[in-house]
């Protein structure tokens, strides 16, 4: 079906798929016992909820968008899927069977951000793929001529030479999504002659710690091979996030994750403007603590187990110190700085807020530059892998 990523102690596979999201809510609001506030129809237990959260005015838009968002459904589709495109080319990896093998072929999707031709997918989309071929909604076909990779990420720019493309709409960063949140998939599922299929579900969770460098949107979605780098959309036809991975294991079933939109526009200025991303470093090797690892809410510090940059040491810090937050904030695992550091340069000065040989002391350190901090026994991308046969 795909290339597994890793088969851990749940026995759960990690695939890098994709997301096809399923399952809507229909049904008639007045058979139901819908109270009417300002002319929506509501049940009082949702209205009354969304209000006190949100406030009447804010309620009333957020409430028109979840009942009316079924029939938005076909609009969305049409107006969004010129943006989407597939990508296909020759596996030149571990899939690989011999040069002769015309069928052994790899494919994902991507979505327009310029209409010079600039294209956003995921960076195991292109990795070791030959003669790649991008076929956009109206069955034209292009060549790659530029492309830029951030594998830890799993994020890659490529450009086309086309023009007069459409660009996708994404959404403000200061917007967050809701659990529940109706919301549609669009990409290319197990077969490239499947281009620009939809599917619709649910938002199932926010900010998910998944063997991932960033934090991910999890939703309740069908998922299959090829839809990695295909947009996960809101009602409004704003791309929430960018399909990536899948939990596959017998029994384990509507488990997918999206890339969030403020990561990827994040990473793709990063690639625009210097061809790379230019991450702070602290210079340090860090270890979570068990609670942290397993899931478990804590307030547990960093523990340092390698002191790597020269910088480091000259802080005055030291492996088993323990690290409680940066300029304030508290990080209790590596995605937390990670996160953080996405508003921080390497050059920039922080404050470590930190516990030598039982003390609580404060160092001074200069940042650096380098790769983010990754967790797990296997944390690279290994590349969609779904062959199109």
């Amino acid at each position: 079906m795909g290339r597994e990523k890793r088969r851990g102690k749940t026995g759960l596979s990690l695939l890098l798929c994709g997301i096809l999201l399923s399952v809507g809510w229909g049904g008639d609001a007045s058979a139901l016992g819908f109270a009417s506030t300002n002319g929506l129809q509501l049940s009082e237990g949702i209205s009354g909820k969304v209000i006190k959260e949100f406030g009447v005015a804010a309620s009333v838009s957020k409430l028109k968008n979840l009942v009316n968002s079924e029939d938005l459904v076909p609009q969305i589709i049409e107006a969004t899927a010129p943006s989407v495109v597939g990508i296909i080319g020759k596996s030149a990896g571990e899939h690989s069977s011999g040069p002769d093998d015309r069928y052994n072929l790899t494919h994902g999707s991507g979505i327009i951000v310029k209409s010079n031709g600039w294209i956003i997918t995921n960076a195991h989309v292109i990795k070791d793929l030959q003669n790649v071929v991008v076929v956009t909604s109206d069955a034209k076909k292009y060549s790659i001529t530029e492309s830029y990779a951030d594998e830890y990420s799993d994020l890659a720019l490529i450009k086309i030479n086309a023009k007069s493309l459409k660009p996708a709409k994404f959404a403000a960063a200061a917007i967050d999504p809701l659990v529940g949140e109706k919301v549609i998939a669009i990409g290319t599922p197990i077969s490239f002659s499947l281009r620009n299929s939809a599917t619709v579900g649910v938002i199932s969770g926010l900010n998910r710690k998944v063997d991932a460098a960033y934090r991910l949107i999890q939703s309740d979605t069908a998922i299959n091979p090829g839809n990695s780098g295909g947009p996960l959309l809101n009602m409004k036809g704003e791309v929430l996030g960018i399909n990536s991975l899948k939990y596959s294991a017998v029994g384990v079933e509507n488990m997918g994750f999206a890339i969030p939109a403020a990561t990827v526009q994040y990473i793709m200025n990063q690639l625009f403007k210097y061809g790379e991303v230019k991450r702070p470093s602290l210079g340090l090797e860090l270890e979570e603590s068990w609670s942290a690892i397993v899931g478990i809410p804590t307030g547990d510090p960093l523990k340092v187990t390698k002191v790597d940059a020269a910088s480091a040491r000259k802080a005055g810090i030291t492996a088993g110190d323990d690290l409680y937050s940066i300029d304030g904030h508290r990080v209790t695992s590596l995605i937390d700085i990670n996160e953080l550091f996405k508003s921080y340069v390497p050059g920039a000065t922080v404050r470590l807020l930190m516990q030598s040989d039982g003390d609580i002391v404060v160092r001074k350190l200069v940042l650096g530059q380098g790769d983010p901090l990754m967790g797990g026994e296997d944390s690279g991308a290994d590349g969609d892998g779904q062959k199109d046969e």
